[in-house]
């Protein structure tokens, strides 16, 4: 098939071509459809306990993390005039369209006893603005004796304050969200401006936001910055405008194919998804490099264009195609994970990466077939002297001190295991901002002064209807509450239980000194009002299901990473709850909340990437079995590919860079993408050995010399390619695109030195004549400077205006 292959691609190139961009400009078509991620992605499998339970917890109480928080500490904003101002503030979001309601002090609202009703009813605590500075601290006085919303709007310490913006669901997982959001930065922004006040933003709705805006940014920015830079290079290593633009119409299609991949599949943009179109444009240019590099030197043999571009099909070909089979499989691996958010990506990647070597295999020699051939000092870069002394250098290396190349990998393998045990796994839920950034310095402000915003919920389930306003069942969730307020990190709980002890405060006209739970002595009569509530149903239900046997009680939580969290809810938390309820018959508990499924979720990313990494291994030395047939040649070529990921392991425990989603991700694609420089290497050392009759030191400086230059060609493209990535505003991504750098760095330098080292002292070069593996039957590289062309089956003419002179 393979040696079919230059006929099809050049005979029908052109009809071949017009097919790539028809199915390009349909593509395009359907990349109108993709959307940025708007809704809470968790991590979690839709098939574990943790996620049905929090599904079922938001169809009985709605969203856990749909609270906006606006946040301020300045006594001047206790000031009559800033006061007021801040009361048209709360009022001018309350009228946003999108939000459901808003709670703050100027917004506050009171329970008092209805006498004539014996009923309980919810008033604003401020009808009017105030008029006065004596009337506006009276006020503030009597807010702060309303013991129900201590901790959760003011900190009675510092005079901190809060505006909780409730946002309905509709709009919390939809654009308007960014629309909602943006405006009230802007209102708040002129408030700031009025009366030099600063205000903080922060809660699950504005972080999420902040970050999908950046994303939204950062895919475009990483797109053209990844075409700018490979074309530079490009043109560095080539000194050809053709060499240059050919490869980057190839990418160009691709990542057109992309969009239009994600448009189709009805997936998202999120933060991994964004990254796609960049990483394909740096894995997508090597190939580019490869076939581009083969014309030319067979360019320089015979000056024969038409032959020069079959034998670059055929040679490359299907080593080419091997070689994005083995970097796709780094991210298709993630397909057999149980996360939506990993499946998307690796599905989208590795179908791309495999249709880059279909585009590539038929624009490029398509293209360069109706281009004049090559000019004299466009092939100067075959003769590039500091890459000739490199290699040099490197042959001279392997074939005198390859044992020295073994001690160095030694001694280096043995410092990398050493930071490898310093190696641990942490994740924020804000994880990927810088810390100086505006969004995470607020988060820190709310964290000081209020304990977090990260929600979590404790859902308690009576067993029986109605059970919630038991006095006992109170009894103990108030002593639940008492044993968790006083625990770092986690703010006042807030329950029906508080609930409870408002009412009876307003039962005894608004006394501070009598927010409580009811007393045997007052609680039939609290009871009875109870039963006649109108105005404050809304706010019960908010506490309770609509049958009273299920309640929960709502904490705000700092972010203090997943181990932390983890440690905090299951050795604290867990217990408290268990201390208080284990022997009930009939109770259930459980923990829940997006901060949970943070928690959770995060364990599941590091264990499917694990999986997924041990797969790619499989898979890749099963590809290498076929090829080799020989166990002594999967270990070899297996082991300079190892090696760089353990390297990158110690980095990363010796500079404290933790294991979290973004930088596990890292091992199976560079895996993936540096085990295609040992194939190239491995087939072009097969063909050598064919050729100077089995003599392995021959043969290893041929392939070094022919195979280095390219290797190193796309070892530097890949390595500045994902360097930008440390552009991104998101320290995930940041590290992601560092470490995929060096690794790919450190297989560059292993695949020219360890392998070629390892070849000289453990392969002697005798082949058994019965047995043809694959790198043989395929021939990828062997020569036949002897063959001839049929020029007319290609339709390549030899008087074509489009190519120039085709001597033979």
């Amino acid at each position: 098939m393979w040696s079919k292959l230059p006929h099809i691609v050049l005979k029908h190139r052109l009809i071949l071509i017009i097919s790539i961009f028809l199915f390009t400009a349909f593509m395009g078509y359907q990349a109108r459809n993709v959307k940025m991620a708007f809704n809470f992605n968790t991590a979690v499998p839709s098939t574990d306990e943790s996620y049905r339970y929090f599904q079922n917890f938001k169809e009985k109480f709605g969203e856990d993390g749909n609270i906006l928080v606006v946040g301020a500490k300045d006594s001047s904003l206790f000031q009559l005039e800033n006061f007021n101002k801040y009361k048209e503030l709360s009022e001018t979001i309350a009228d946003l369209e999108g939000i459901s309601n808003v709670i703050s002090l100027p917004a506050l609202q009171k329970i008092v006893k209805n006498q004539d009703n014996r009923s309980f009813d919810l008033q604003p605590l401020m009808t009017e603005s105030p008029k006065s500075q004596e009337e506006l601290n009276g006020l503030l006085q009597e807010a702060v004796g309303l013991k129900f919303y201590a901790g959760q709007l003011l900190n009675p310490d510092n005079g901190a304050t809060l505006i909780l913006v409730n946002m309905e669901r509709e709009v919390l997982n939809s654009a308007g969200r960014n629309d909602v959001v943006n405006e009230i930065k802007r209102i708040g922004e002129e408030f700031a401006a009025e009366t030099g006040i600063d205000l903080h933003y922060s809660g699950m709705p504005f972080v999420r936001t902040i970050m999908q805006q950046k994303t939204n940014k950062e895919l475009r920015l990483f797109i053209v910055l990844s075409l700018s830079i490979t074309a530079i290079i490009l043109f560095l290593f080539f000194r050809s405008f053709t060499s240059v633009f050919v490869p980057l119409i190839v990418i160009s299609v691709v990542v057109v194919w992309v969009l239009g991949t994600i448009g189709l599949l009805n997936y998202n943009i999120t933060i991994l998804m964004g990254l796609i179109p960049s990483i394909i444009v740096v894995i997508g240019i090597p190939n580019g490099v490869y076939l581009i590099n083969k014309y030319h030197q067979e360019y320089a043999k015979h000056g024969n264009k038409p032959k020069a571009l079959s034998r670059m099909v055929r040679k490359i070909g299907l080593v080419t195609f091997i070689t994005n089979f083995t970097t796709a499989i780094g991210f298709l691996v993630l397909v057999t994970t149980d996360i939506k958010l990993l499946k998307e990506f690796g599905l989208v990647a590795g179908i791309n990466i495999l249709a880059t070597f279909i585009v590539s295999i038929i624009l490029i020699p398509g293209i360069l077939s109706y281009l004049p051939g090559p000019k004299k000092n466009q092939l100067k870069h075959l003769e590039f002297k500091a890459v000739g002394k490199f290699l040099g250098l490197l042959d001279l290396i392997v074939h005198r001190h390859r044992y020295r190349v073994f001690a160095v990998t030694g001694v280096i393998l043995t410092f990398a295991i050493i930071g490898l045990t310093k190696l641990y796994s942490v994740a924020y839920m804000v994880d990927d901002i810088p810390e100086k950034s505006e969004l995470k310095q607020d988060l820190y402000f709310f964290e000081n002064n209020f304990s977090g915003v990260m929600p979590l919920e404790i859902i308690i389930d009576f067993g029986k209807p109605k059970s919630t306003i038991n006095a006992r069942n109170l009894r103990k969730v108030d002593r639940l509450e008492k044993a968790l307020e006083p625990l770092e990190n986690i703010s006042s709980p807030i329950s029906i239980v508080s609930f409870a002890k408002a009412v009876r405060q307003a039962f005894y006209n608004g006394n501070e000194r009598f927010y409580g739970l009811p007393s045997p002595s007052d609680r039939n009569v609290i009871l009875s009002y109870l039963s006649n509530r109108d105005g404050d149903a809304g706010l019960l239900d908010s506490f309770v299901d609509s049958t009273g046997q299920v309640m929960r009680v709502s904490l705000k939580i700092a972010d203090i990473g997943s181990q932390k969290m983890d440690s905090l809810i299951n050795n604290v938390v867990q217990p408290e709850i268990d201390k208080v309820f284990g022997a009930d018959e009939g109770v259930d508990t459980a923990v829940t909340g997006s901060t949970l499924l943070f928690v959770k979720g995060n364990k599941f990313l590091i264990e499917n990437l694990r999986f997924s990494l041990l797969l790619a291994f499989a898979i890749i030395a099963v590809i290498m079995a076929i090829l080799f047939a020989n166990i002594r040649m999967i270990i070899i070529s297996l082991i300079p590919n190892f090696i760089p990921l353990i390297m990158t392991a110690g980095i990363m425990g010796f500079f404290g860079i933790p294991l979290k989603p973004s930088t596990a991700l890292i091992f199976s694609i560079a895996f993936g993408i540096s085990v295609d420089d040992s194939i190239h290497f491995l087939a072009k050392y097969r063909q050598e050995l064919f050729a100077k009759n089995f003599f392995v030191p021959v043969a290893i400086s041929n392939s070094i010399k022919e195979t280095g230059s390219s290797m190193l060609y796309t070892s530097i493209i890949l390595f500045f390619g994902f360097v930008i990535f440390v552009f991104s505003d998101f320290g995930g991504t940041v590290a992601l695109g560092l470490l995929t750098s060096l690794t790919l760095f450190f297989a560059m330098i292993t695949n020219l030195t360890l392998l070629p080292a390892l070849l000289m002292v453990f392969d002697s070069g005798k082949r058994n004549q019965k047995i043809h593996p694959l790198i043989e039957h395929y021939e990828f590289y062997i020569e036949d400077d002897d063959e001839e062309i049929d020029t007319d089956s290609l339709l390549i003419k030899k008087d074509d205006p489009f190519l120039g002179s085709t001597d033979r």
